[in-house]
């Protein structure tokens, strides 16, 4: 069996914690999986100090692009070499079926091979741009330098740990930053799991700090002064929170929050060939991925066959054990988070929804926190279950008369994260033009690219992660000009 603990790790060093215990709770079972001691202030304070001085006086600030793009390589290897006690240690935390690897192993590798290649290379206009000659009022030449932006605290939500970690860590790394990780405390195992791994790339001390606790653990670490851009990944709520307590020390944040997206069946769409992977956008994860397209338009003349079909595949959905490969949906991550699902769920069938299939806890499934695959209609967009994010299972299916209530409902949000479109690729590109949102699949997309950007305006959050734009989030430009 893996083996199932987590540390801190300061300045390269494994550190016991020095405050309140984090129990880990298996979603599957239950059960406890393990107690580890949470980092105490003393232990953060040191995490953001070690960071700085590596920043600026270790043997990180003397290393340069090709070492770096080469420690990140390894790094990647090394996950690859433990691809399966790392699929088995977010099957064990998080619930997530071992069917998921691209999302928690295979696409974290791929994106930290992406900025391993960055790394060598550098952003996209170069580590230095020289600017045209300017002759006013005298001749004098300039460059543009990009500089790493100094020390980041990358805060990590527990929905996809490793793959969050490759949006924070590879880009900061690969621009010469120092890092301060900070995971939820509902994915300390596989974090850690994760250090263990750049330690042994050869990673020097200070370059990747571990520490993790109680909010007060983020709160010490954003509001410190060593450090200089804040990249969080959560929920709009505490992104405010982050980005407020930011404010006062003026430092830059990257926000990645939340999502309400829409999937737009165009007229003329054959709904049989779109069900399955309709559906399946929402339920992967068991739903607690920020960009599932949970909001699901539909022309009237197909609304009842969509229904019926989505159902019948949504029932027909393996839920259950995550070590199984037949398994498609897992449990949720907490009690909690069962118990609020449940709860936006009943409020909806009391304001008048209709639960078609799904709605609470599978049959059988009497431990731990699994919800079965859930459809819902008659709740209009305006609706609590339709504007706010659940992560969960959990679809809603809305009619639409034409194109353009279909455009005007689905931007009809707060958020603007994702969203897919289904019909003739030139209508769904004119369609597609027209929606609100950081990204947009045609007919499904074409799977996941480590170079195009992620996020979205709103309350989907600030700036970007992945590919260039992501890579770009971690420098400082200094023009220098001189007299020729």
């Amino acid at each position: 069996m893996t083996n199932l603990h987590a540390a801190l790790h300061v300045g390269g060093k494994w550190l016991t914690g020095e405050g309140p215990e984090i129990r880990t709770v298996s979603p599957s079972t239950g059960r406890e999986l393990a107690a580890t001691p949470s980092a105490g202030p003393n232990q953060v304070a040191a995490a953001v100090a070690a960071a700085r001085h590596a920043f600026d006086d270790g043997e990180w600030s003397r290393l340069g692009p090709r070492e770096r793009s080469a420690l990140l390589y390894r790094l990647a290897d090394l996950m690859e070499r433990d691809r399966d006690r790392l699929l088995d240690l977010a099957a064990h935390e998080i619930g997530s079926p071992v069917g998921n690897a691209e999302l928690h192993v295979d696409g974290p590798i791929a994106y930290f091979r992406w900025f391993a290649e960055a790394a060598r290379r550098g952003p996209r206009d170069g580590w230095e741009e020289p600017l045209p000659l300017h002759h006013d009022p005298l001749t004098s030449a300039s460059t543009l330098l990009r500089e790493p932006a100094g020390v980041v605290a990358a805060i990590t939500a527990y929905n996809g740990p490793l793959m969050l970690c490759a949006w924070k860590l590879g880009p900061a790394l690969a621009a010469g930053c120092t890092t301060v990780l900070v995971p939820s405390p509902k994915a300390i195992l596989c974090n850690s799991a994760l250090v263990e791994l750049v330690e042994e790339a050869g990673f020097p001390p200070g370059a990747v700090n571990l520490v993790f606790g109680p909010p007060a653990v983020t709160e010490q670490v954003v509001q410190a002064d060593e450090v200089d851009l804040v990249s969080f990944t959560g929920s709009p709520a505490v992104g405010g929170k982050v980005m407020a307590l930011a404010a006062p020390g003026l430092k830059k944040v990257v926000l990645e929050l939340g999502g309400k997206s829409p999937n737009i069946l165009l007229p003329g769409t054959d709904v049989a060939s779109v069900v399955a992977p309709s559906s399946l956008r929402f339920c992967r994860n068991a739903g607690q991925a920020c960009g599932a397209t949970t909001r699901t338009l539909v022309p009237e003349k197909d609304f009842d066959e969509y229904v019926e079909r989505s159902a019948e595949f949504l029932g027909n959905l393996v839920v259950g054990d995550p070590f199984s490969p037949k398994t498609a949906v897992g449990p949720l991550i907490t009690g909690e988070h069962h118990r609020n699902v449940s709860g936006y769920v009943a409020r909806a069938v009391d304001e008048g929804a209709t639960v078609v299939t799904g709605g609470g806890r599978p049959a059988g499934l009497d431990e731990g926190f699994f919800f079965a695959p859930t459809l819902i209609t008659g709740a209009p967009n305006t609706a609590e279950i339709a504007q706010e994010e659940l992560f969960a299972p959990v679809g809603i299916v809305l009619p639409y008369r034409d194109v353009e209530e279909a455009i005007r409902v689905a931007n009809d949000t707060t958020y603007a994260l994702n969203a897919n479109v289904w019909g003739p690729t030139p209508d769904a590109l004119a369609v597609a033009r027209r929606i609100r949102s950081g990204t947009v699949t045609i007919n499904g997309g074409g799977g996941r690219r480590t170079d195009a950007p992620w996020g979205g305006p709103g309350y989907s959050g600030i700036g970007r992660e992945g590919g260039e734009e992501g890579f770009r989030e971690f420098f400082e430009v200094k023009h220098v000009q001189w007299p020729l």
